[in-house]
């Protein structure tokens, strides 16, 4: 199946009463990744614009919310007015030590991580939720992390995983090339 057919059968999918119910398929939490290759970022980005668009028309009994993860950190970072603090620490230290410092600023690791509370607290109840920006994340923040830690304080509704790479419900390769690490809750949408 190509991408197109898949996004039509994820869209498809999504709006089916029994895809929002509060657990997966075997009483589980309601999490799901749809995956994709790298290449087709554009196109994933131009179908949830398009969803989203479409259901804030309001002909839906659900909303959409769509969370960009990169701008979640971005903006983070903006308001604490560290973005020229990172620029400088990065020329300085490197990436790796400013992926550190980010991450624990946020609180990353965290089951309470800021990017938690943030999604907890802008999603209405009747919602699905949309995972994006993902591969901009990277390395600050790795996939199976988030999710891990979502998993752990938000059930109130469906979470969609945007994943630019390769989830077989068994481990997570961030553009086919990086093994993010093994995560086996969520279930592949669109296969």
């Amino acid at each position: 199946m190509d991408l197109s057919q898949r996004l039509d059968e994820m869209e498809l999918a999504i709006h089916k009463p029994s895809f929002r119910k509060g657990t997966g398929r075997a009483n589980e939490v309601n999490y799901w990744v749809f995956d994709y290759t790298p290449e087709k970022e554009l196109e994933v980005r131009e179908r949830i614009e398009y969803m989203k668009n479409k259901n804030d028309r309001g002909d839906d009994d659900f909303e959409f919310v769509v969370f960009d993860l990169y701008d979640i950190i971005i903006d983070f970072l903006k308001k604490k007015s560290f973005m020229e603090k990172c620029y400088d620490f990065e020329k300085k230290r490197g990436i790796e030590r400013i992926v550190k410092a980010v991450s624990n600023s946020m609180k990353v690791n965290d089951d309470d991580s800021l990017i938690v509370r943030y999604i907890k607290e802008h999603t209405p109840e009747n919602a699905v939720v949309f995972l994006t920006g993902i591969g901009k994340c990277y390395p600050i923040l790795r996939s199976h992390k988030v999710l891990n830690n979502l998993h752990q304080a938000f059930v109130r509704c469906p979470v969609v995983m945007f994943f630019p790479g390769t989830y077989n419900e068994q481990e997570l390769i961030l553009f086919n090339e990086i093994k993010d690490d093994n995560y086996y809750r969520a279930f592949r949408l669109a296969k």
